[in-house]
């Protein structure tokens, strides 16, 4: 009998969840057992913001226990990835993309609309801060970190200091919780980071035999919507302050499947928020994402963007699905 893979994972519920949800779809497919081996990060490690933390702080342990042979595959949240590949690792599947909307969590049972003038706001990620001050619905909005349940519990539990969190609505479907939601965010109103709600299944690329067998969890229309979000993200050369938005969705269209992307770049204060959207085909998804990303720039996304804090070409870092 083969021995089982060890797939290495964060520690956190939501990186085991999914991990989990990984490990159960290899054992089905294939018959291989699959083990969690967990593997603590450096963003585990700081309560700092995401920002601070340098490029690649939720992935980089996970690529040196690859790299090391210490683990034979590992799960990510898509959007912790640098966009540059790192070197001898492949991702060799992409899972079915869960729901990658914004979901809003507030006291009341309120929807983002009947939250009054004022109202506090938790959000970790730039993105949101910028969306929601753009809405100009005068809300008191505040960067804030930690796991799932730390982040519901500022607005359910007990000690309760929070209107309301803003977080990913994949993370909470993947733990159960999309109980506690009391919207969903249109994409209109909250566009998602490039990749969210997608996962990465990596290992060494010159170990053929698992990038085959993982092939058969690779999702082609959740992998080229990745393909085209991120190519915007690269092409930006956002910094890991930068509040960059970008989803894609795939449609029937009259020549056969049709990519639709939508991108958007927002200053941190909300005061200027371009947005442009762009339509092509799924082998060309890199390239409909390139493409968006040049006409934001001629638009000024440049001059918003700052590159304050970049790191270069392919270097991008947008923190934790959680």
């Amino acid at each position: 009998m083969s021995t089982p893979l060890r797939l290495g994972t964060r520690g956190s519920a939501l990186a085991m969840a999914q991990s989990g949800h990984v490990a159960e779809a290899i054992t089905a497919a294939t018959g291989r057992a699959v083990e969690l081996v967990e593997v603590v990060t450096a963003g585990d490690r700081s309560s700092a913001p995401v920002q601070r933390l340098g490029v690649g702080v939720f992935v980089s342990a996970l690529r040196d226990a690859l790299t090391a042979g210490t683990i034979d595959l590992a799960v990510h949240s898509y959007k912790d990835l640098p966009t540059a590949g790192a070197s001898g690792l492949h991702v060799a599947a992409v899972p079915p993309r869960q729901d990658p909307r914004d979901a809003l969590v507030a006291t009341g049972g309120r929807t983002l609309a009947e939250l009054p003038p004022g109202a506090v706001v938790g959000t970790g990620a730039l993105r949101r801060i910028a969306q929601l001050h753009a809405l100009g619905l005068h809300l008191e909005v505040t960067p804030i970190r930690g796991n799932v349940d730390s982040r519901l519990a500022r607005v359910l539990g007990p000690d309760a200091d929070l209107d309301a969190v803003v977080v990913a609505r994949a993370g909470l479907a993947r733990l159960g919780r999309t109980d506690v939601i009391t919207e969903t965010l249109d994409p209109m109103l909250m566009l998602p980071a490039p990749a969210q709600g997608a996962l990465a299944v990596e290992c060494r690329a010159d170990d053929s035999d698992l990038v085959e067998l993982l092939t058969v969890l690779d999702h082609a229309p959740s992998r080229a919507a990745v393909v085209a979000e991120r190519a915007l993200l690269a092409t930006l050369e956002a910094g890991c302050s930068a509040p960059v938005a970008a989803y894609a969705e795939l449609a029937e269209g009259d020549a056969g499947d049709e990519i639709y992307l939508r991108g958007a770049v927002i200053s941190p204060d909300g005061s200027r928020d371009l947005r442009l959207s762009r339509t092509g085909t799924p082998a060309d998804a890199a390239e409909i994402g390139k493409a968006l990303a040049a006409e934001l720039l001629e638009l000024g996304a440049d001059s918003i963007l700052g590159h304050e804090g970049s790191t270069g070409p392919g270097t991008q870092q947008f923190g934790s699905t959680e």
